[in-house]
């Protein structure tokens, strides 16, 4: 068994040190096979369970049903996974048409956020639906939470080296061996696309900035959900506005890009763009009718009045059980004495 086998010294523009970084956290043979566990996993199921807990938090101060809420997050996780490498398979099916059995191995990275949602929502829709969920306060819930694994896990992209962006000479620009070697062995893909890349010229850190951006964006919808939560929707409506808005601009400056078709049309600029135009236009819309007509609302599951009161009727209080028994029990010693208890106080004289 091995640890760390594959550092590489990686460099920014205005800090004076030297990072060395590692792909592979181990490697080691099981069955005859060689096993290697990457970091790229490691920090992805580290946000999973920070998002995870996080969600589970929330669910239970908004007093949603912890067990059905198991179940959206295995169907969701499910879905997820299954969504995200769909959706990058079928915009890089021109390799994978040629390598069908490299479909499924995920571990080696071709995970696209914008699929794992779509797969992720789809599959929460329907378990919500079966399990009798409000959909939309879940999605609520789970776009707090989606910030915070987008945000942890863009650092599986640093360890791997991948994902950045197009040159600079900005305080951030990152050089490393596995960067310049990249940039040259791509260039013919880089010139079909209109890009001019140089490899001796630092690049853009863009999983540095969406980690960042997603972590600003948390704690701004957390701020949201304690000061302004308005209505059932309203965070999921936020998420898919800053975190549009992010991927729309640091999307052009990455090398990595799936594009529609033959175009320079990148898919996940184009959806971003739409992704913020419509929840913007359903936010202003839903602000403004809340406005004119304000409804009281909690992120609380609360039992409606009326399904409170039979539970009362159902339940008597203990002072009424109380009555019922001492009432219960003069009858009885009435009995006893040869009394009739319908005659009234004169009924023995």
């Amino acid at each position: 068994m091995q640890f760390l086998t594959d550092g590489v010294e990686v460099t920014f523009q205005g800090i004076d040190h030297v990072f060395t970084v590692y792909s592979t956290f181990v490697e080691f043979t099981l069955f005859g096979h060689a096993v290697s566990i990457k970091f790229y996993g490691l920090i992805i199921a580290f946000g999973f369970l920070l998002a995870v807990l996080f969600g589970g938090r929330m669910a239970y101060k908004w007093k949603l049903d912890l067990n059905k809420m198991l179940d959206v997050l295995l169907f969701g996780t499910i879905g997820g996974i299954v969504g995200a490498r769909l959706y990058y398979v079928a915009f890089e099916w021109d390799y994978y048409s040629h390598h069908l059995s490299e479909i499924p191995q995920i571990w080696e990275g071709g995970l696209a956020i914008y699929g794992g949602l779509i797969g992720a929502i789809i599959a929460a829709f329907f378990t919500c639906r079966r399990n009798g969920l409000n959909f939309l306060k879940l999605l609520d819930l789970a776009g707090m939470s989606f910030l915070i694994g987008q945000g942890i896990g863009r650092w599986g992209n640093f360890a791997n080296q991948e994902a950045f962006g197009t040159n600079t000479t900005g305080f951030l620009g990152m050089s490393s061996e596995k960067v310049t070697h990249y940039i040259e062995t791509h260039q013919a893909e880089f010139a079909a696309r209109g890009i001019t890349m140089d490899p001796d010229i630092p690049v853009h850190p863009t999983f540095l900035y969406e980690s960042l951006w997603c972590i600003a964006s948390f704690f701004i919808l957390y701020l949201i959900c304690k000061k302004a939560y308005k209505f059932s929707g309203q965070l999921i409506l936020g998420y898919g506005i800053l975190y549009g808005a992010e991927r729309a601009v640091v999307e052009g400056l990455r090398t990595d890009s799936l594009y529609i078709g033959d175009t320079t049309l990148r898919v996940s600029q184009v959806l971003s763009m739409l992704l913020v135009l419509v929840c913007l236009c359903i936010m202003i819309a839903k602000l403004v009718k809340l406005k004119k007509h304000p409804v009281p609302f909690s992120p609380v599951e609360v039992v409606p009045e009326k399904a409170e009161s039979e539970t009362k009727e159902k339940k008597p209080s203990r002072k009424a059980l109380r009555a019922e028994a001492r009432a219960a029990k003069a009858k009885m010693l009435e009995k006893q004495e040869g009394k009739d208890p319908d005659d009234g106080e004169d009924s023995g004289r």
